[in-house]
């Protein structure tokens, strides 16, 4: 198990010192998807390409995933690998914000049981990816609520819809949360 910062000390990177830090790359920045309903659409509601169908976003998560992009993009962070659920809400939400190539993982997915707990393997494999930090860009990965809650219990406490936690070195060649950022709080960095 990673030695993460405690929920108190999470937030030691806001605003400008933030956004400069990603500027900089070397961030993993893990999200939840964004704003989902609960309940699969039927045939009638489902957007046409949600061909299986599965959850998909709402009108919030359709929105804020779009100024999600549109933030990264005007604010210059770099943004390399994106490591995603394969589930459809999960992919909607990068499709939304035009972030392009994102490579689905198994272990980010929910297990064909939408908001079942994650395993202790799709844990390890989140524990991991956030140690694993790029040179110039920021690494992306958007999962769901019950991986992040089992990977990082204290700090994901309480995560929402879209929202990221920010992983940075923690010195001893782990990670810490060095930000938290709700999805509708990114637009809000442009100052």
């Amino acid at each position: 198990m990673l030695l993460l910062a405690t929920a108190a000390h999470a937030q030691s990177l806001t605003g400008e010192a933030l956004v400069k830090a990603l500027r900089q790359g070397g961030c993993v920045i893990v999200m939840r998807h964004a704003s989902s309903p609960r309940e699969v659409p039927d045939k009638q509601t489902a957007n046409p390409d949600n061909l299986k169908p599965e959850r998909q976003l709402d009108e919030t998560g359709r929105t804020t995933s779009a100024a999600l992009g549109k933030a990264l993009r005007d604010l210059k962070i770099p943004i390399g690998d994106i490591f995603t659920s394969p589930t459809y809400r999960a992919l909607e939400t990068l499709r939304l914000a035009q972030l392009p190539n994102p490579k689905p993982i198994p272990e980010l997915g929910d297990n064909g049981q939408s908001m079942a707990g994650g395993t202790e393997a799709q844990a390890a494999w989140l524990q991991k990816i956030v140690t694993q930090f790029p040179t110039g860009t920021n690494t992306l990965v958007v999962t769901h609520f019950p991986n992040l809650t089992r990977a990082f219990p204290q700090q994901a406490a309480g995560v929402e819809d879209g929202e990221a936690l920010i992983f940075g070195p923690d010195g001893k060649g782990g990670a810490k949360v060095v930000a938290r950022v709700k999805i509708e709080d990114w637009p809000k960095m442009m100052g």
